[in-house]
């Protein structure tokens, strides 16, 4: 496996309770089918083929599936996870009892088709930018459940992670700026509540809400759904004012505008994109 995208993977500690979620969701009671041909302990040997162009993501979900369902499955990597595939491939071969692979098999391409799709997406849009400085992150918008082996997807594609959940970072949006009462406010009261030192991030919409945030020395400042000639504005004022203060820009960002806006010169580029809009990449488990 590629030891770039290695490290993006959670701990088995903190996966296998999903996977035993997820199988025991597919089981139930016993698969019917399977358990009808009574297999008994014979052995099958079965290769994974991805049918079009993509990158591959979720091949170490695919190997933990059928360990979970036993230890005698001998599982062989054809491509490298994080590999970019041109055409039709085999991505692994595994050897394993022929039971084990028939109750595997739909969580398996379950998780590998989901992981791929997103880790192609993302990867189309880092290329959109790869010559800039900016950087691609995502967001909280996750299916809820695949959080980390979504965001995991999106590392193997290019992009970079954002928080995973709220007590990752400060991160003050338009809501909060109107239940504290205005930007000042929240900031005030967020350092006075922090227990420990936490980066803070404001959500701005207009210049005015910029030049509060930047008063107040926060460490990064949104432009949220800004037009690009008021997003220019906002960054060529912050540059001058405060360099160290990092720029997010996000709302709406599509493959279209993603480079425009990068354009503009910001630091990171936010979008849920790369996970709520990528259609699954098609793959296939064979028995030979």
């Amino acid at each position: 496996m590629n030891p770039r995208v290695s490290a993006y993977l959670p701990p088995w500690s903190v996966l296998d309770p999903l996977l035993d979620q997820w199988l025991q969701e597919d089981i139930g009671r016993g698969d019917r089918t399977t358990q009808a041909l009574h297999l008994q302990d014979r052995q099958g040997k079965a290769h994974i083929r991805l049918k079009s162009q993509g990158v591959i993501a979720g091949l170490p979900i695919v190997e933990r599936v059928f360990q979970r369902l036993t230890t005698a499955v001998v599982f062989t990597y054809e491509q490298a996870e994080g590999a970019i595939c041109e055409e039709p491939t085999i991505v692994a071969r595994i050897a394993a009892p022929l039971e084990t692979l028939l109750l595997g098999e739909r969580l398996a391409l379950n998780c590998l088709m989901r992981l791929s799709g997103i880790a192609t997406l993302t990867h189309t849009y880092v290329q959109a930018i790869a010559d800039l400085p900016t950087q691609l992150v995502d967001t909280r918008k996750t299916t809820p459940g695949l959080r980390l082996l979504e965001k995991y997807a999106v590392a193997v594609g290019g992009g970079v992670n954002h928080r995973f959940g709220l007590d990752d970072a400060i991160l003050i949006k338009d809501n909060h700026i109107v239940a504290a009462g205005g930007i000042t406010a929240a900031v005030e009261k967020v350092r006075q509540a922090s227990p420990f030192p936490l980066a803070i991030e404001v959500e701005t919409e207009t210049l005015e809400q910029v030049r509060e945030a930047l008063f107040l020395g926060v460490d990064v400042i949104m432009l949220d759904n800004m037009p690009i000639p008021e997003m220019t504005q906002a960054v060529a004022m912050i540059r001058a004012e405060a360099p160290h203060i990092k720029i997010e820009a996000s709302g709406n960002i599509t493959l279209e505008t993603l480079r425009p806006v990068a354009l503009t010169g910001v630091d990171y580029i936010s979008t849920s994109a790369m996970i709520t809009r990528s259609p699954w990449l098609d793959f296939s488990l064979t028995i030979l």
